[in-house]
């Protein structure tokens, strides 16, 4: 289906101070922007209605082009990837080609997580793309949990391959290759690398960002002298994405153990943080892998200890993804489209110069440059879109649908009194909007800084509390069948079987996401299956 997606009537989108300060912009101006391509994200588009600013908060959710997260989440989600230009779909089925704002969130996630990478004694390194088939089938439950998925090349330069080719699913099997050759005594441990690449797998079901033919990740790789260095670093590395998700992303992630049915194929154990997402499915959003020995065994990864005695190495494998990018537009945005928390979001803080004539115009653009080079000294991302192109309206709608936290108004009666109008991204309307803020480089700079913190602190909170409002206790199957049903997580008491989880996949759709790590204080409970003895609750919920 081919999609209009328009802004709306840019009358409608001037708040009443504007309106009152301004009158000469609300001429009406309505632009459509150019269609891309027929293959859309969007599988819906909403009517444009005229008004003014000041009507409701309903007015506002009705005249815009994304659609109401509330009335269809699938296409607000899809609406706002395109509408925010953060993605498009590639050539081919079950691609996308990730958009310059949309990378730079990535850019973000890599460049705080890089750091702890290389602070916790992690180098980077790359490994080649492609990899022999033989190395897949070393290791047996690793072919058989990726087989489905597999990208497979027989040919080359025009001749059929001697030996196929798998093009990266993951890597442990290439690293234990290499691993092999590098590591031949005690001494070499323990060795700690990761990787920036690119991964590919053939999704039968495909959503932008969350799940797609190729994407992109890290993968650490580490190989160590014991087992219990080989847990310590698993558990580190699934703490640094704790960490990264509360205080960079404001994403409330449940940390825990995964189940044996959800284990990644060939660890003997998968942690993993489970993120709520604003309809309530679950996203996998990092996961830290202990080897064990199976692939070390499978490759011969063997190192001769203190003692003389030649052992194999102990393993593990962590990686996030481009599908965090994709948790943080379901977890924090609302109707209007995309909210991001500022410690993650390309620009913090955008400046809209609003003027009546040219005269206005020089004062506004030079104090809007003025306040911009203050913001950026202190090391605030600020856009200045002084475009002229596009009225003020237009600029606030379209910032807005794509995040910005902070937004900075400067008109000819700020430039007079030396001050400026900020509005809050997560505050909308006139709760959200404070005038008067003194342009002194030291009070604006400090205030900004504070009200950034604030909007991480007031987004981290409000996705706790929608999280731990939609997560119940259970005790009984009927109980975690009824809270599944209305869309819920369920939490309760776990020791049953393999079959018995897979029963629940089958007749509710929900699986394990973890035993988190976080457990009821009380002792042993009874197993809301089988009514056996369980030490641990388990949290089911559907997920994308």
């Amino acid at each position: 289906m081919v999609v209009t997606l328009r802004l709306p009537s840019l009358t409608s989108l001037f708040s009443p101070s504007i309106s009152v300060r301004y009158p000469a912009l609300l001429r009406p101006h309505r632009q459509l922007r150019p269609l891309p391509s027929s293959a859309r994200f969007s599988a819906q588009s909403t009517a444009s209605e005229t008004g003014n600013r000041a009507d409701s908060q309903k007015s506002r959710v009705q005249d815009r082009a994304v659609t109401p997260r509330s009335k269809n989440f699938n296409a607000w989600y899809l609406d706002v990837i395109e509408s925010a230009e953060l993605a498009d779909y590639g050539p081919v089925r079950g691609t996308m080609v990730i958009r310059p704002y949309g990378y730079a969130i990535w850019e973000a996630i890599q460049d705080y997580l890089n750091a702890k990478f290389k602070e916790t004694g992690h180098s980077n390194m790359y490994f080649p793309q492609f990899i022999p088939y033989s190395f897949i089938e070393k290791e047996a439950s690793h072919v058989e949990g990726f087989s489905p998925e597999l990208a497979v090349v027989t040919i080359g330069g025009g001749k059929e391959l001697e030996e196929k080719l798998v093009v990266r699913p993951t890597s442990e099997t290439i690293v234990n290759h290499m691993f092999t050759q590098w590591i031949h005594s005690y001494r070499d441990l323990p060795l700690m690398i990761n990787q920036w690449a690119n991964v590919t797998r053939w999704e039968m079901r495909t959503k932008p960002f969350v799940r797609t033919l190729e994407f992109l990740w890290q993968e650490g790789h580490t190989a160590h002298a014991t087992p219990e260095e080989a847990e310590k670093e698993a558990i580190q590395m699934i703490e640094v994405y704790i960490k990264f998700a509360y205080e960079q992303t404001a994403i409330p992630v449940i940390a825990g153990r995964k189940s044996k049915v959800e284990t990644f194929a060939g660890a003997d154990r998968t942690y993993t943080i489970e993120a709520m997402m604003g309809d309530r499915k679950a996203l996998q959003a990092g996961t830290s892998h202990n080897l064990g020995q199976n692939f070390s065994r499978a490759f011969s990864t063997q190192f001769t200890d203190e003692n003389g005695q030649r052992e194999h190495v102990w393993q593990t494998s962590w990686a996030i993804s481009t599908r965090f990018v994709g948790g943080i537009i379901m977890t924090h945005g609302d109707d209007t489209g995309l909210m991001l928390p500022p410690r993650i979001a390309p620009v913090q803080v955008v400046i809209v110069p609003i003027w009546k004539s040219d005269t206005d115009r020089q004062g506004v653009i030079s104090a809007a440059s003025s306040v911009k080079e203050v913001l950026q000294i202190e090391g605030i991302r600020v856009k200045l879109d002084d475009t002229e192109q596009k009225t003020p309206g237009w600029k606030f709608n379209f910032w807005e649908m794509k995040g910005v936290p902070l937004r900075i108004e400067i008109g000819p009666r700020d430039v007079s009194s030396h001050s400026v109008v900020i509005s809050r991204r997560d505050v909308p309307g006139k709760q959200g909007k404070v005038f008067g803020i003194s342009m002194e480089p030291e009070i604006l700079a400090a205030y900004v800084k504070d009200k950034l913190d604030e909007v991480q602190s007031s987004l981290l909170e409000r996705a706790t509390s929608f999280r731990d409002s939609n997560i119940v206790d259970v005790t009984s199957y009927d109980e975690l069948k009824v809270a599944i049903s209305e869309g819920k997580w369920a939490r309760g008491p776990w020791s049953a079987s393999d079959a018995d989880e897979l029963k629940v996949k089958e007749e509710t759709g929900a699986t394990i996401r973890c035993f988190p790590f976080d457990q009821p204080q009380g002792g042993v409970q009874t197993c809301l299956m089988t009514g056996s003895p369980a030490e641990e609750v388990a949290i089911f919920a559907k997920s994308y």
